[in-house]
């Protein structure tokens, strides 16, 4: 390569800067939402409110934040993702701090539920596609970290919750968990950009995705190809993540036991963002995705075949590194697919579509139970939801390989 193609290259893989603070924002985000489940004995023994009228304020937070994910990816299309991230940080605080003077369950769930969820949607579609528009050749690693940081939260945030309601009440807990969410978050706001170097390069090789508009990418192929496979994932994993333990208990397990098969899945999910995304930078995104889902789907269905603690890890490990290392793949693909300045809006529907997904796996699964006095048919479920999943997956267009080791991709989102 002579001075003037280098002089005129695109800076690749340099914004690491982003996704260490990106990591830090998402850490910060899911443990102030599940730092909930810490204080809810507490809370509830304090006010008397009922544990499921708090519980549904978390219910609430994930709502919400589905909804207000598709407006915030909008929104950082237009004006940016550093202004997004940067009411989403004034929001996370605010909400603490109003929850934490609530004098009724219905404003703890309004501040605590609703308003929480919106200021946590402002850390994901926009950073995420800030970061897919950063990165060429470490691009899957580099959403892979950036969504590590919610894997590491249960470890970080929610010990010090536990020990903050141990010295203090919970009223006085929040006060602190909501300025320590300012102080974290708001510095880290600095470091969220996009850089327009490899965007600029990319969109000038792909002159279909250059002129699509974001109305057009919503009808389009791939985007209907990539939202329902999320749908599907996140529908597959849902109901075993917030069921097996009650499964386990039901095989004889005791309740402390069991709930470490639930840490175990999200310590193996950490890993396999790691792995996978090395993985999907060196042979593609939409082949780890596909061949993901499949282990996702078998794992499921493997538990109806354990009823000891060592068969529980066995299969929480396996079926954690595949939930977790598919989850960041989707943002990977929809970048192959689609301009930087649509990116927003895309990720931002699709992670919708994955909440509404995530709803849903959780009900399914208890109505089957009532239904049918078993875990049997939740699992089976999953698995043929996990199949249809990796099935749909393989619908999604191909990227072409890079071109004279540019690392550069050339796609075409056709519709």
């Amino acid at each position: 390569m002579n001075s003037a193609q280098t002089a005129s290259a695109p800076p690749l893989d340099r914004n690491w800067p982003l996704v260490a603070a990106g990591a830090l924002m998402g850490c910060v985000a899911i443990g102030v939402v599940f730092a909930l489940a810490v204080l809810l004995t507490p809370m509830s023994a304090a006010t008397g409110w009922s544990r499921a009228g708090l519980s549904s304020a978390m219910t609430l937070a994930f709502l919400s934040s589905g909804f207000a994910g598709f407006g915030w990816g909008m929104l950082s299309d237009r004006y940016g993702p550093r202004v997004c991230v940067l009411a989403g940080s004034l929001l996370l605080g605010l909400a603490c701090v109003l929850a934490s003077r609530a004098g009724s369950l219905l404003q703890f769930q309004l501040t605590y539920g609703v308003l929480l969820g919106v200021a946590v949607a402002s850390f994901f579609a926009p950073v995420i596609a800030a970061t897919a528009s950063s990165f060429e050749r470490r691009r899957n690693l580099a959403i892979s970290l950036v969504s590590a940081g919610v894997g590491v939260a249960p470890m970080t945030l929610s010990p010090l919750v536990a020990w903050l309601i141990g010295q203090y009440d919970w009223r006085t807990t929040l006060l602190v968990v909501g300025s320590l969410a300012w102080a974290l978050t708001l510095p880290a706001v600095w470091f969220v950009r996009a850089s327009p170097g490899v965007a600029d390069a990319v969109e000038s090789e792909s002159a279909g995705a250059q002129e699509m508009t974001a109305r057009q990418a919503l009808r389009s192929r791939p985007f209907i190809v990539l939202a329902l496979a999320f749908f599907a994932c996140c529908a597959a994993h849902s109901g075993p993540i917030f069921h097996t333990v009650s499964y386990a208990v039901g095989c004889g397990l005791s309740v402390a036991a069991a709930v470490t098969i639930y840490s175990m899945e999200g310590a193996a999910g950490l890993g396999g963002r790691l792995l996978f995304g090395v993985l999907a930078d060196r042979v593609g995104a939409k082949p780890v995705l596909v061949a993901g889902l499949l282990v996702q789907a078998i794992a499921a269905a493997a538990y109806l075949r354990v009823s000891e603690l060592d068969g529980f890890y066995a299969v929480a490990i396996v079926f954690g590194m595949a939930y977790g290392g598919t989850m960041p793949l989707y943002a990977s693909l929809a970048r192959e697919a689609f301009a930087p300045r649509i990116l927003g809006t895309v990720l931002g529907a699709a992670s919708l579509l994955s909440s509404l997904g995530m709803a849903l796996g959780p009900l399914m699964g208890g109505w089957l139970y009532d239904r049918f006095g078993s875990y049997t048919w939740l699992y089976i479920g999953s698995m043929m939801v996990g199949l249809a999943a990796a099935a749909i997956a393989m619908f999604f267009p191909s990227a072409r390989r890079p071109r004279n080791g540019s690392g550069l991709y050339a796609v075409t989102a056709t519709t």
